[in-house]
């Protein structure tokens, strides 16, 4: 074969298979939008004062939760994104002892905690790409109710919580599954504390000071734009 025409050739192939190459390629750049929906536990680190004036001796208890999330990575270079979550999730608060932990449940409440992250991503054009991450979070308390043990137990009560400003740590990896698909795993500590204030008919207005810090452990898929 002629030299020229070889080379040709070569170049026609190259050409032909470039994009086939190009799809195949894995990893993040900028400008890609990563969309994650995890399963995610909600795991209270709570401390907490006690229940004043009248039970100034006993603490309150919350319980974990499981909820699904979704998440937006906006990545700005190839190794820096800045992470939103979006997610809620219903958490019980309940007495530890004494009178409060005969009555078991307190009070209930919904939490809503949108957490902005700035992330570094390692190994940006690997299939296996860890980051870490560091933010700050505004968790809102919504729809807060008494329990009926409580009502039966004081009468008629409201709950109140106030909103909590903090700071969020996370790290994770993304593992690619697809060009566009991969799956996730991670962790991240959130700093949530609020003043829990119970209004009763019986023992009047009862204050407790919870330091809630949860570990949000979450796995779930996630997608490349």
């Amino acid at each position: 074969m002629n030299k020229s025409i070889f080379i040709a050739a070569l170049l026609a192939s190259a050409a032909g298979t470039s994009p086939a190459l190009a799809q195949d390629s894995q990893g993040i750049s900028a400008g890609d939008v990563l969309v994650r929906v995890r399963a995610i536990a909600v795991v209270p680190n709570e401390r907490s004062s006690g229940i004043t004036p009248t039970f100034p001796a006993e603490k309150v208890a919350v319980n974990n939760a499981i909820m699904p999330e979704v998440d937006l990575t906006y990545m700005v270079t190839d190794t820096i994104g800045f992470e939103l979550i979006a997610s809620t999730t219903k958490h019980s608060a309940s007495g530890k002892t004494g009178t409060t932990g005969a009555i078991g449940d307190l009070a209930s409440t919904w939490v809503l905690p949108p957490t902005l992250t700035a992330q570094y991503h390692f190994n940006p054009k690997g299939k296996v790409r860890p980051y870490l991450g560091a933010g700050i979070n505004y968790t809102i308390f919504w729809n807060e109710k008494a329990s009926s043990g409580l009502t039966g137990a004081v009468g008629p009560t409201t709950v109140s919580m106030s909103d909590s400003f903090g700071w969020a740590a996370q790290a994770g990896v993304d593992i690619d599954v697809g060009r566009n698909l991969f799956v996730n795993f991670d962790v991240k500590y959130i700093d949530i504390d609020t003043d829990v204030t119970l209004r009763t008919t019986a023992i009047g207005t009862q204050k407790v000071r919870a330091n809630l810090d949860p570990l949000v452990i979450g796995m779930g898929v996630g997608f490349r734009f």
